[in-house]
Formats: C-alpha cells, sequence, structure tokens
C-alpha cells in the first residue's frame, strides 16, 4: 500500500481548490472569456463579417488569441499600468481580442470614439499617456497620423490591411512562441479586482472629455449585478452588437454576453442593422432611443405609402399600440384586438428584424413611452435603463418577468447599488460599480462624490413600488426672466412624437419665454410633400423655410403643448436647414445634444426668437 505525507496530501488539495476558484470565480475583466470557455465554451463566440460572409472564431480560439497578443505585448515592453489606445469605427473579434490581450498584463485599455476629431485624439492620447494606438480602418489612421508627431504613441496597428501600417496580425508572429506564456500567467495572477482596467473619455456636451477611471471590480462587479435583469438563456441567444463598443454601455453587455455563452455578431454598421438581423435573426440587442425613434419614423412612411385597407389596419395596429400595457391589464378584448394586429401588422415589424427579435434594451438617454409601448405590443419589448459612465455604467434596468417593467421607468435598481434622492431631487449613486474617480482630476472628482455617493447630475423620482424615473438633467433646468422652471427634455421628448421633427431642443434661460430650435425630419416631410402638398421645393434649405412646413410644424407643436403648463409651452421656434450630427458638432457620439455648441451654431436663429420681434 501506497502511503503519503498528510502536509503533502494538504498542500495539493489546497493547490487544487485555489486552481478551482481561479477557474470558476469572474472578479476581473479577463476572466469573463474563461468563465465561458470552462461552463459553456461556444464554438461562435465572437462573429465579424469579413468580405460578405460571417466568420466565427470559438471561445478556445478566442482565450489562445487573447494569449498569443499577451505574449506578443509583452515583447514590445509594455508593463504593467502602461495605456494602449484601441480607436474601431465598428464593433468586431479584433476589439474583444486586444480588450483582454491587454487587460491580463495589467495594462490599460483606452478606447477612443471614432468619430471625435484628430485634435480629441490628441489630447486623449497625450492625458491619457497611450504609448500604442490600434486602429479599425484606414479613415481612422488618417486622423491618428495627423497627431502622431505630438503624441507618445511608438507605433500604430491596424485591423485592416492598410499600405504603410503594421497589421495587427504581426501580433500573433510575435506572440507564436509560448515560451513567455509563464510571465503572462504571472501578470494575470498580480491583477487584483480593485486595479485600474480602463479609462473611457466621457464625450461630454460641453468643454473637455473628462477620463473616468473604471477598476476591474467596477465593471465586473456591474456585469455580474446586471446578468439576472437580460433575458438570456446561457448559450443560446443570438445577439447583435452594434453600439459603439468604446462607451462603457455596450462593452459592459459585451461581457455579460460573454458570461451567459451567447454567441455575438458584430454589425458591419448601423445602415445595415436591418440586412444583419434578417440574417442573423438576434434574439436581443441594445439601442439607444435615437435609433428606435429613426426605425419607426421609417416604418410610419411605409404605412403612409399603403392605401385603401391595407393603410387602415395599419393605423389602426399602431394607435392600438400606443394604448399598450403590460400584463395584460388592459383587459381581454384589447389583447385579442392586439393578437390581431401582430398577426395583420407587426408580424411585418419583427420580420424586417429578423422575426426572433424579443427583447431590446435601450440607454443613454430617454425613451419616448409612446415607443416602449408601440414596440411592446409588436412583442419587441423594450427595457429602458439607466446610467453613467461613471457607474460602470447601469444603475437600473427594466425586465419583463417578475412584474419588474414599467411604462416611462428605468426599471428598479440592480442589486448592490444603492439609489438615493436627495433634497433638491439629484440622482445619487452608491455602490461597487461607483467609478475611481476622474483621471488626474482629483478637484473634478471630490466635486461629485459626497461619502461614496455619486452626484449624477440626474433629477429624479422612486416610486412606491421602487421604480425609479429620471425626470431631467440639473444643468438643463432653466428659469424664465418671469422665474418660471422649464425642463427642457420633458417637452423634447414629446415633441419628437411628431413625425414632422427630427430634433428639437428648447431654450429660453433667463428670456421671457420657452422657445425652439427645430431639425425638420427631412426625409418623412419629403414623402409628405409627395402625398399631400404641391407647390413645396424638396430640398433640405427649402423645406426649413417654407412657410407651409413652418405652419404644418406649428400645428404639431400646438398639439404638444396642451400636455404642458402655460409657463412651459414652446411660444416660437426656427427650423434649421441642416441635420444635426456628430460630424457637425450638434450630437455626442451617443447622440446626445451638445446643447452650447447647438445655440452657437444657430445664434443668428436664437436671435430671431429674442431680439427681432
Amino acid at each position: 500500500m501506497l502511503s503519503y505525507d498528510t502536509n503533502y496530501i494538504f498542500h495539493i488539495f489546497v493547490i487544487l481548490q485555489q486552481e478551482f476558484n481561479n477557474m470558476t470565480e469572474v472578479t476581473r475583466l479577463f476572466d469573463f472569456p474563461y468563465y465561458q470557455l470552462q461552463h459553456k465554451p461556444n464554438p461562435k463566440s465572437l462573429v465579424t463579417k469579413y468580405n460578405g460572409k460571417w466568420e466565427a472564431i470559438s471561445t478556445q480560439e478566442y482565450v489562445d488569441k487573447s494569449n498569443t497578443v499577451s505574449r506578443a505585448l509583452l515583447r514590445l515592453g509594455i508593463k504593467k499600468n502602461d495605456k494602449i489606445a484601441v480607436i474601431s469605427t465598428t464593433n468586431r473579434t479584433e476589439w474583444n481580442i486586444m480588450d483582454i490581450g491587454i487587460l491580463q498584463l495589467g495594462a490599460q485599455n483606452i478606447p477612443i470614439y471614432p468619430t471625435i476629431s484628430a485634435e480629441d485624439y490628441e489630447y486623449v492620447l497625450n492625458h491619457s499617456e497611450s504609448i500604442y494606438c490600434f486602429v479599425s480602418d484606414k479613415e481612422v489612421l488618417e486622423k491618428v497620423r495627423k497627431v502622431q508627431a505630438n503624441t507618445n504613441i511608438k507605433e500604430v496597428y491596424s485591423f485592416d490591411y492598410i499600405e504603410g501600417c503594421k497589421h495587427y496580425s504581426e501580433l500573433f508572429e510575435l506572440g507564436k512562441d509560448e515560451s513567455n506564456q509563464p510571465e503572462v500567467e504571472a501578470r494575470k495572477d498580480a491583477v487584483k479586482p480593485e486595479d485600474l482596467a480602463t479609462i473611457i473619455y466621457t464625450s461630454g456636451t460641453t468643454g473637455r472629455p473628462k477620463g473616468v477611471m473604471l477598476s476591474h471590480w467596477n465593471i465586473t462587479s456591474n456585469a455580474l449585478d446586471s446578468s439576472p435583469r437580460v433575458p438570456l438563456v446561457k448559450g443560446e441567444n443570438r445577439i447583435l452588437s452594434f453600439l459603439p463598443i468604446c462607451h462603457i454601455f455596450e462593452r459592459l453587455l459585451i461581457y455579460v454576453y460573454q458570461y451567459a455563452g451567447t454567441s455575438i455578431y458584430f454589425a458591419e454598421g448601423i445602415d445595415k442593422i436591418g440586412e444583419n438581423a434578417k440574417e442573423i435573426k438576434p434574439n436581443l440587442m441594445s439601442v439607444v432611443p435615437r435609433l428606435l425613434e429613426k426605425v419607426f419614423d421609417k416604418i410610419m412612411l411605409k404605412g403612409e405609402e399603403l392605401t385603401g385597407i391595407k393603410k387602415a389596419l395599419f393605423f389602426w395596429a399602431v394607435r392600438l399600440g400606443e394604448r399598450w400595457e403590460p400584463y395584460g391589464a388592459n383587459g381581454a378584448w384589447y389583447e385579442f384586438q392586439l393578437k390581431i394586429a401582430n398577426k395583420l401588422i407587426f408580424n411585418k415589424w419583427r420580420e424586417a428584424l429578423g422575426g426572433e427579435l424579443g427583447t431590446m434594451v435601450s440607454g443613454s438617454a430617454a425613451l419616448q413611452p409612446r415607443l416602449a409601448r408601440v414596440f411592446g405590443a409588436a412583442q419587441m419589448r423594450v427595457m429602458e435603463g439607466y446610467g453613467l459612465t461613471e457607474t460602470s455604467p447601469v444603475v437600473s434596468v427594466g425586465l419583463y418577468k417578475d412584474k419588474m417593467y414599467r411604462v416611462g421607468t428605468v426599471g428598479k435598481p440592480i442589486d448592490n447599488v444603492e439609489v438615493k434622492i436627495a433634497d433638491d431631487g439629484e440622482v445619487l449613486i452608491k455602490g461597487p460599480n461607483v467609478m475611481m474617480g476622474y483621471y488626474k482630476d482629483p478637484e473634478k472628482t471630490n466635486e461629485v462624490m459626497t461619502d461614496n455617493y455619486f452626484h449624477t447630475g440626474d433629477k429624479g423620482e422612486i416610486d412606491a413600488d421602487g421604480f425609479l424615473k429620471i425626470t431631467g438633467r440639473k444643468k438643463e433646468m432653466f428659469k424664465t426672466s418671469g422665474g418660471k422652471y422649464v425642463i427642457p427634455p420633458l417637452l423634447e421628448n414629446d415633441m419628437k412624437q411628431s413625425l414632422f421633427i427630427e430634433q428639437i431642443m428648447v431654450v429660453g434661460e433667463g428670456e421671457k419665454m420657452p422657445a425652439a430650435l427645430i431639425q425638420p425630419n427631412f426625409d418623412f416631410i419629403r414623402d409628405w410633400i409627395d402625398h399631400k402638398q404641391n407647390g413645396v421645393g424638396k430640398t433640405d434649405a427649402e423645406i426649413a423655410t417654407s412657410e407651409i412646413v413652418i405652419n404644418r410644424i406649428q400645428k404639431e407643436i400646438d398639439k404638444y403643448n396642451k400636455n404642458f403648463g402655460k409657463w412651459e409651452q414652446i411660444k416660437r421656434f426656427e427650423l434649421t436647414s441642416d441635420v444635426w450630427s456628430i460630424e457637425g458638432g450638434h450630437l455626442t457620439p451617443t447622440m446626445k445634444m451638445k446643447r452650447k455648441i447647438i445655440k452657437e451654431i444657430y445664434q443668428e436663429l436664437y436671435d430671431k426668437i429674442y431680439r427681432q420681434q
């Protein structure tokens, strides 16, 4: 009989126990793919379309490629806390491989919005002290090249093959030799949950962007606490990912999806969402309200083109959808009618997005309740959530099951996140998801923190059932010269229900009345002209100056003004002749309005409202 020293057996047991814990516990961001590999390995973990063909990598390939990248980065001299910038026009497999490859060395991934200017690239690259940069394509590369000499960037690599630029596949050649893998493992073991993982530069509506420092545990805890709110069956879902992964909302969801073992398909671009959805038939995707507004506008345009009984049925279904309430609250007769509407009309809406999309998760801005109702009626429920970059980001989100969903709210706070409403109505957040602080800016950090509570700058309320409702931004609220308070987002969200209005910004701080700058919905109005009106020019400039269009939009303003008190109703407006865009400086990369800049761009129209009466 063999005999063993008791201490030796105990020592082996401790090592095995530690190894088991390391394999199953997720405390750092790079633990997610390893967790998936152990619990639900997926042959289609990450899927990107190249040259017209969807190409998947398995969980094992994902982990192997990430380790190869880590070995290569070690040979390039990457040390703990070095910063590596990643800039990609679209979400893609390469971004995720780089993310894990960087993070498991104790270095930081610095994601940058691709749409910002070359000057902003320079600022972020310098402020973050990034020393390497990975770009997706030629357009991004050209912007980086413009400023590279003014930064500390040693080398730029590209995901696409671009002449004159190193390709990221060179890392796989450099990391092919596995002899330094033990050093990679040692680096991984040395990374603590509380260590800095990433610096995310907020797009900001004014001034220079702030660098939000998020630790591994900030984001990991948020992913774990958010997971129960995402209606996924582990490993059996197809996700369509297209919101910018450089933003913490989509990035957080990517980790949640990996934790669930799902297949993540990266859309070719926002203009290809419909086409890609038909190809892959997603079960879930994240959205921003602006996208849903555009989808709904296109659907309504199609409805306007119908005739006779088809048109009548279409708008009957829409009106029915606008009255939708969850959990059958409208009663049996309504539900019976809804079944008919789904069979005749709404099924076509679902088919346009693949036919199997049951849930959309919405964030970034307030969602029009009407859209939540109509898409809910069409069996594509929109779960609105709330959060900020500084909170990693999820604070609360709706969930249809367990009666945790209510139209007009952002659901209930997730586990381990505390929400408190201050005396002035500001939403305060406390929890493991709250940021480490603003990079190199302790003063600004102290301004937003009180006793571990983060001051969001948002105003809100919690109802008797625990649902959180966001009522506006503290800084966006203003007072007229008559001393009356106006909350622009409430007016704007209502007015944007009009198919004639694409964008609207309520103004009037210190003035005698509220007014608005409006970007018309040029596409819809052109179609309206074809069907309803003669003698109106169709260029954007002609539409914006047409008395017929102005009078029609006045009818829309009058209609929605009825929902508000006299002191807050929009008394005058001016139409802009150009489209508000990220490139034009009107919008942030997350489609929020840059109010100060919009006012500056249209100062002449503002003065026309208030100074030329």
